[in-house]
């Protein structure tokens, strides 16, 4: 018997360098609408530690999971997926056919990605690709 009986992914946050360019690609590329925005500044040191001000973030509804961008990491820092940690974050999409048509409007808009590769074990088809602070995201598709 498992200690904890969760219902499931409820919100995933990320943390980002530059909240205004982070917004840009996420509701740009993304197209993620936001369901919650931090009435404060986040370069204040008081909203960027206060989780009623989402840290100085803003949230996304994407389907059923929050998404959150958390700008609190210093300018220069970078995303390292080798490090302990997250290692990518995936969102759905509807089809395959969904998948290749976003491969062509990624590229279309300057934002560099791989293949589409399909995962036969796992009857997916993914596309990876990285946000402004070089996290990696992926698109993943039924086949």
């Amino acid at each position: 018997m498992a200690l904890i009986d969760s219902t499931g992914l409820h919100h995933v946050r990320i943390t980002v360098t530059d909240l205004a360019r982070s917004r840009a690609f996420y509701e740009g590329v993304l197209g993620f609408a936001v369901a919650k925005e931090s009435p404060g500044d986040p370069g204040d040191p008081a909203v960027r530690s206060d989780p009623e001000q989402l840290y100085g973030g803003v949230v996304y509804q994407t389907g059923g999971t929050l998404f959150g961008l958390r700008p609190v990491a210093d300018a220069g820092d970078r995303f390292d997926s080798t490090r302990v940690g997250l290692d990518h974050v995936s969102f759905a999409m509807p089809s395959k056919d969904a998948l290749d048509a976003v491969a062509g409007k990624l590229g279309d808009a300057g934002v560099e990605h791989g293949e589409v590769n399909e995962l036969e074990g796992f009857g997916i088809a993914i596309l990876s690709f990285q946000d402004p602070d070089g996290i990696n995201l992926e698109l993943s598709a039924p086949v």
